[in-house]
């Protein structure tokens, strides 16, 4: 696994990451489970405990021998840019139990990703079935926000990077390929929803 230090570097301080490619993409791209895991940490005084997250997958898309990580941008762009807007707080705030505490709000409000570390195997790599792609390391009620998108981008993305790697070998380099994937894409956000495709899926955490 290749891992490089998280913050900007002397030449790149200041800089700022542009937002995920697709708009959709924001902390509400979640399951409510992840939410109600937060406050369950929140609430016990335990959400800035650090924790571990290895993501990884157990099988092969297509009955193939490999897989070919992508993902990995989309997935630095979100926590670049995690934020919850007072929107998206009102609407988590309308979804769970009404005896939640006012506080948890208020903190939701002030989390980012500044304390987050990433470790992953480089964008574009064959990899394979139980080797982590990507470790992620920060306070336990962050990363557990963290589980769901990461999985949603990676998995879409690497299942069509895949797919588009088994066309190339099969055609070789001398062909022009072209891919009329929009009658099959599962809306116009076809990326959305469609991890029911994949494979890859689930964080194992060690805390």
């Amino acid at each position: 696994m290749e891992g490089k230090a998280n913050g900007p570097s002397e030449n790149q301080a200041g800089r700022s990451v542009s937002g995920p490619t697709n708009p959709m993409v924001t902390p509400l791209l979640n399951d409510l489970y992840q939410f109600t895991m937060a406050y369950a940490y929140w609430k016990a005084g335990k959400h800035d405990e650090r924790a571990v997250f290895d993501l990884y997958f157990r099988k092969n898309p297509f009955g193939g021998e490999y897989t070919i990580f992508a993902g990995l941008e989309e997935c630095i762009r979100f926590i670049a840019n995690f934020k919850l807007t007072e929107e998206e707080i009102t609407f988590v705030r309308d979804s769970l139990p009404g005896s939640c505490e006012d506080g948890f709000f208020d903190y939701l409000r002030g989390i980012n990703c500044s304390d987050v570390e990433v470790h992953a195997i480089t964008e574009g790599s064959v990899v394979f079935p139980k080797v982590p792609l990507l470790r992620v390391e920060g306070p336990v009620a962050v990363v557990q926000l963290l589980e769901t998108p990461f999985v949603n981008l990676i998995n879409y993305a690497s299942l069509v990077t895949t797919n588009a790697a088994r066309h190339r070998f099969v055609a070789g380099k001398s062909k022009m390929l072209l891919e009329f994937g929009l009658r099959r894409a599962q809306g116009p956000d076809g990326g959305i929803g469609a991890s029911k495709y994949c494979y890859i899926g689930g964080f194992d955490a060690t805390r």
